[in-house]
Formats: C-alpha cells, structure tokens, sequence
C-alpha cells in the first residue's frame, strides 16, 4: 500500500512577512468539483485573503481559485466566497480572539491531505508595525552570516 503525504497547495508568505502568528488550525473548506480539479493543476493565489465571520460561520474572502482548464459552462467563480469547516467550539474562541484590536484571522496554506482532502491553514495573527519588520529582517540577516561564515570555516 502506497502512502500519501499532504501536498502543499499554495503558501501565504506574505502573511508570514506581514503579521505575527499566534495561533494556528486546520479546517476543511467547502469546494465545487471543478474547484477541487482546478486545485490539482496548482491554480490558487492566497496573498490577499483572510477569513471572516458571519452568523456563526467562517468564511473566506478573496481566495482566488482559477477556473477549471478543461471545465463547461458549468465553472465556478473564480472569487467567490467560500465556506470553512470548524467545530462550534474552535469558531467562538476564533471570534473572541478577533474582537481584541489588531488581530485578523489569516490563512496561512492550503494543501490536500494525506486522505486527499483540501485543508486550509488557518492562523489568528497580530498585525506587526514597521519596527517589529525590521526586526525580523535584521535577525534573519545575522543568522543568514552567521550560517555563512560557519559554513565557511568548515570548508
């Protein structure tokens, strides 16, 4: 028997660049059949989207899936809203965490699981000013030398 290993589908580096991750989940997403074939041929932008909630429900916003290469009249829109799939308990915990000023619920990836399911990375996130950025690139530029001049040495 083969086994499968999840499959990343498209990643949200800008996510990464843009907000500091506190806490992350994993959610299903409500997808047509032309959606899902789309996927398959890697056709996903997550840069600009974000999850909101309404009426007890998490939704996602501005994903772009492209339509289906080989689909009929019957394709879907390419920016529709989508649904994710979360139990009760994990939405209100993601709704008192949004309430506090600053925080956004973010997609982080999206991938098919190991049963070939389309997961969503989820992630609730504090936006970071400009100080905090530099920061982050400042110490990923120290260890990006210190790399070097180690690998250097060894040499």
């Amino acid at each position: 028997m083969q086994k499968r290993e999840e499959k990343t589908i498209a990643k949200n580096k800008r996510a990464l660049h843009e907000y500091e991750i506190l806490e992350t989940y994993e959610t299903g997403i409500v997808l047509t059949g032309t959606e899902v074939r789309s996927l398959r041929e890697n056709n996903c932008q997550l840069t600009d989207c974000f999850a909101l909630i309404r009426g007890g429900e998490v939704w996602l916003n501005s994903l772009h899936i492209a339509p289906y290469s080989h689909g009929t009249i019957a394709n879907h829109d390419p920016d529709r809203k989508r649904k994710l799939l979360l139990h009760r308990r994990q939405i209100r915990t993601l709704q008192t965490a949004v309430r506090e000023r600053g925080m956004a619920i973010v997609p982080l990836r999206m991938y098919f699981s190991k049963n070939g399911l389309v997961k969503v990375e989820l992630a609730v996130a504090r936006g970071k000013k400009l100080h905090d950025k530099r920061q982050d690139m400042a110490a990923r530029d120290a260890k990006r030398e210190i790399e070097r001049a180690l690998k250097a040495r060894y040499r």
